[in-house]
């Protein structure tokens, strides 16, 4: 029973998290008259010094005491005495967890948004470096239209924008401090808890006692917003795989993002990459994980609840070392300029641009554009040339109303020059896009 009952082998990271909250508590309590003013001095004393225990290694954490609110309560008894026990007046254990664990995750979100931000800086700089670098743009994996290398970054910068967003949504439904909500039903006692949301950080107490042992809606919270993000850190993971593989050559990683092969000393592993793509599963199996618990819960307070928090310390943990190594790896790496051009070139990749011309210069409906253009794509595949390449009595062969306007359009500088709309590709509108993001995310 000991050993399924325990949690303090996980719940001491809520060790600064209980003590704020015990210290409001305790501040509270003598502001309204409930304790004196010295057994509040005793108790607030004794917990810097509980502080100063832990955090120079020296507090003895004791699994018979279960978790880390009796483990700071038991020792404040050694050091204060009686005062000590008057410091559960007005609360339980239901509300305090429920504030020291929302204090923990509001910390976690204020992290993971700036993590998400030194990651969107790094693909910030290589896409402003890089914003006239052609390559290869796909659907389906297949090559579709010439894009450049920082119009692709920035595709990037705007998935971690949007993670940001809902963390910051998340953080502001979390700003409502439960402390004071005692057991279930609120307490006897003329407690102030405004003033203990205040002290703690918070913009108001919550307002439904029954709500607020029972919420852990900021933890589902945290772990849907790391979920997300860990998704497109895996889709940007993916692409550093293919990129930097002998079919593409598109990047090159240091060695210090690499690893060697145990027996092939040729290759470099890009295992980084790989390992933040691969560790998206722990993170989706922990919001899935918090999930079912609660799904059956009836209110309030049920020990199932004890099991919110290990998948969302794993997961901040999971998605600090992660975010770290993405940005690291994007800071790091070096485009060549030279595959990704030549990819682009490949395919047939301006056809488009041509079925556009067609449109805008010779008022085709574009569905029979549509068709003239894959005539000449059969035609120049025949010939073994790319689509500008074809002269242009071969062009005309297929539709006579082209003319030499028509080679504007069928280079890769040309196609991706032309894209200048908004959120287009064009070089020029990529450097307005990368000045545009860092006014917006930082």
């Amino acid at each position: 029973m000991q050993r399924i009952n325990a949690s303090i082998g996980f719940d001491r990271k809520l060790a600064a998290e209980d003590i704020a909250g015990s210290k409001a508590h305790a501040t509270m309590l003598a502001a309204v008259g409930i304790l004196t003013r010295e057994d509040a001095d005793a108790i607030l004393g004794g917990l810097d010094r509980v502080a100063d225990e832990i955090a120079q290694g020296t507090f003895v954490f004791k699994t018979e005491l279960e978790d880390i609110h009796m483990n700071v309560e038991a020792r404040l008894a050694e050091l204060i005495g009686e005062p000590a026990g008057r410091l559960h007046t007005a609360r339980s254990r239901n509300d305090q967890v429920a504030t020291d664990f929302k204090l923990w995750v509001r910390g976690a979100f204020v992290r993971l948004d700036g993590d998400l931000k030194a990651l969107q800086v790094a693909l910030l700089d290589q896409a402003e470096a890089h914003a006239d670098a052609v390559m290869p743009g796909f659907t389906h994996l297949q090559l579709a239209q010439p894009v450049t290398f920082g119009h692709h970054l920035l595709a990037y910068v705007e998935m971690f924008g949007r993670d940001r967003d809902r963390v910051l949504a998340g953080l502001a439904r979390s700003d409502e401090c439960p402390l004071g909500a005692a057991a279930l039903a609120g307490s006897p006692f003329p407690i102030d808890r405004q003033a203990t949301a205040k002290a703690l950080g918070f913009a108001r107490p919550t307002a439904n006692s029954m709500d607020s042992v029972s919420d852990r809606d900021f933890a589902l919270d945290y772990l849907a917003s790391c979920a997300i993000a860990a998704v497109h850190v895996s889709r940007l993971a993916e692409e550093l795989v293919l990129w930097t593989s002998d079919q593409f050559r598109f990047v090159k990683l240091p060695d210090a993002w690499t690893t060697g092969s145990s027996i092939m000393p040729q290759k470099r592993n890009p295992d980084a990459a790989e390992l933040a793509r691969g560790k998206t599963g722990r993170v989706l199996g922990a919001l899935q994980a918090l999930l079912v618990t609660l799904k059956g819960l009836p209110l309030t307070y049920s020990k199932d609840m004890q099991e919110d928090k290990e998948p969302v310390f794993e997961t901040e943990e999971t998605m600090a070392l992660v975010l770290a190594a993405m940005t690291g790896m994007i800071r790091d790496l070096t485009p060549d300029r030279d595959a990704l051009r030549t990819a682009a070139g490949k395919g047939y990749a301006t056809a488009t641009d041509l079925a556009d011309w067609l449109v805008r210069e010779l008022n085709l409906p574009f569905r029979k554009a549509h068709h003239v253009t894959g005539t000449l794509v059969k035609l120049a595949e025949s010939k073994g040339v790319p689509l500008d390449q074809l002269t242009l009595g071969e062009l005309k062969s297929v539709e006579s109303g082209i003319n030499q306007g028509v080679y504007s359009v069928l280079s890769i500088d040309a196609s991706v020059g032309s894209r200048a709309s908004y959120g287009g590709t064009s070089p020029e509108r990529v450097r307005q896009a990368v000045i545009a993001a860092r006014s917006r995310f930082l």
